[in-house]
Order: structure tokens, then C-alpha cells, then sequence
């Protein structure tokens, strides 16, 4: 079997994607701290070629510890990909062990050090930010990393609690965004949006109640594009702090759509409109 498309066995999770008997677990969940994507009580769980191979080419990513299949370490080579630290070469079983049945690891695993999350008053006064408000599956919040780095998107702010950590799964489905578009991390994100109004954001709120279709509003930079979680949708106090509320219209028979897929039209839409699409 080719380890680049190894399937691995089911761990015991510890809360944070701390260190069990058999090393670093993947976990999805984070609990309230400042910091962009560490938890308390352990590392930064990255795996997966473009994961882990965004995170060493990128210097601001401090890895502890790194294993690698053969296979793994060969192409690295052969893509001129710098490790900052000495591998582990193991066989791919080994990572197995230490991941859960989904990790598709392809040969590559590494223990790595959280990165700082910027303040709300750094925030670029250009382009698009995107606001998640409590989005809590660690797959949905990857995939609108993913998508963001797509776009070009200056950040994405989330809470400090009811949201996912940085690590594991969403680090995964995040392909190598984590590396590539800034997380500011708040602990009210009511204040945060009021503050970026008063740095002249126009934030636009995303609900299938909204007044107005965003394509047919007057769009402005800085735009911060707010989501909410699936089924809740916006908060109430969400919803009122943010300077519009806007509706995406689709012309088939289902109205709604999954939190990533929403995401990526609407920065579709966003950037169009802004004239950002090159």
C-alpha cells in the first residue's frame, strides 16, 4: 500500500490535541484562550502533505517535531522543501497510531507551535475579512480557510470559545490555509464588530432572512463578510451589530446552503463586485 493514501487507526482524544501514550492526537475541538491555534495543554497537530508542507515553508511556524515515511521524505526532497528540523523516519503504520481513522496522512506528521494571533486594530483597511460567528465543524471552518486563502482574504476572525482548534482535522481540510490567512482570535465578538465599523468596515451579515440579496447591495472596502453557524444561523446581537444583513439568492428549489459553500459565493460575489478578481 502506498502511505501517501494510508488510512490510520482510531485514537483516545484528549481535550486540546495534547500528547497520550502513543503521541500527539488529533483533535477538533478548542477551548477558550488567547493565541491563534495552540491549546493549553499541547502542541499543534499538523498532517498531510499540503499541511505539512505549507507549515515548513512557512518561517513563521515553529515545528517541534516531524515524522516522515520514506516515501514522504523523498518528495520533499525532490520539491526543495527545507525541513527546520530533523525527521523521524518511520514507517507509515507508526503514524497510523497516532492519528484517527479519517487521517489521511500521506506519510507526514509534525508536532508544530501555535501562531500569534493578531490584534482586531491590525486588520488590513482593504479588501475582505471574514467574521465566523460560533461555526463549531472543524471540517466547515477548513474548508472556508481553504476557500479564503482562495480569495485572498486579508483574515478571518472567530471566538475564542465555540469555535474549533486550528489543529487536526481542520488543519487538514484547511490544505495549507492555516499558513496563509491570518486568525484574529476574540473574546466578544459583538465588541470586535463594532470596532471594525469604527474603522470604517462595512460588515455584512449573511442570513437567508436578510433584507437584501448581496449581489444587489453596493459593496465597499474594507468588506468583513459575517457567517454563522449552521441551523443557528447569525446570532440576535450578531445580527444587529453588523451595518447590513443580506440574503444570497439562488434560483433552484433549495434556498439554503452548507457554511462553506455559502462562504466561497459569497466571496464570489464579494470580490466581483469589488473588482478584486484580477
Amino acid at each position: 500500500m502506498n502511505d501517501r493514501d494510508r488510512k490510520s487507526k482510531k485514537p483516545n482524544f484528549r481535550r486540546g490535541g495534547g500528547k497520550g501514550p502513543d503521541g500527539p492526537r488529533d483533535s477538533g475541538r478548542r477551548p477558550a484562550r488567547q493565541g491563534r491555534d495552540a491549546s493549553p495543554d499541547g502542541p499543534v497537530i499538523l498532517y498531510g502533505w499540503h499541511t505539512v508542507a505549507a507549515a515548513l515553508a512557512n518561517p513563521q511556524r515553529q515545528i517541534r517535531k516531524l515524522w516522515l515515511t520514506e516515501n514522504a521524505a523523498r518528495r520533499l526532497a525532490d520539491d526543495n522543501i527545507k525541513l527546520q528540523v530533523a525527521p523521524e523516519i518511520v514507517r507509515p503504520e507508526v503514524i497510523d497510531r497516532r492519528l484517527g481513522p479519517d487521517a489521511v496522512h500521506q506519510g507526514l506528521l509534525a508536532e508544530a507551535e501555535p501562531l500569534p494571533s493578531p490584534d482586531i486594530d491590525t486588520l488590513a483597511q482593504e479588501g475582505i475579512v471574514l467574521v465566523l460567528d460560533q461555526i463549531t465543524d472543524p471540517h466547515n471552518v477548513g474548508a472556508i480557510m481553504r476557500s479564503a486563502a482562495a480569495f485572498a482574504v486579508k483574515a478571518i476572525v472567530t471566538t475564542a470559545r465555540h469555535s474549533p482548534e486550528a489543529t487536526g482535522v481542520l488543519a487538514k481540510s484547511a490544505s495549507g490555509a492555516l499558513e496563509l490567512v491570518p486568525v484574529v482570535t476574540v473574546s466578544n465578538l459583538a465588541r470586535a464588530l463594532t470596532q471594525m465599523n469604527d474603522q470604517g468596515f462595512m460588515t455584512v451579515g449573511l442570513d437567508s432572512a436578510g433584507s437584501e440579496n448581496l449581489g444587489a447591495i453596493a459593496l465597499q472596502q474594507p468588506l468583513a463578510l459575517v457567517l454563522g453557524a449552521e441551523g443557528k444561523g447569525l446570532r440576535q446581537l450578531t445580527r444587529e451589530t453588523c451595518s447590513v444583513v443580506a440574503r444570497l439568492d439562488m434560483p433552484g428549489s433549495i434556498k439554503s446552503l452548507n457554511v462553506s459553500n455559502a462562504a466561497v459565493l459569497a466571496l464570489y460575489i464579494g470580490a466581483s463586485k469589488l473588482g478584486l478578481m484580477g
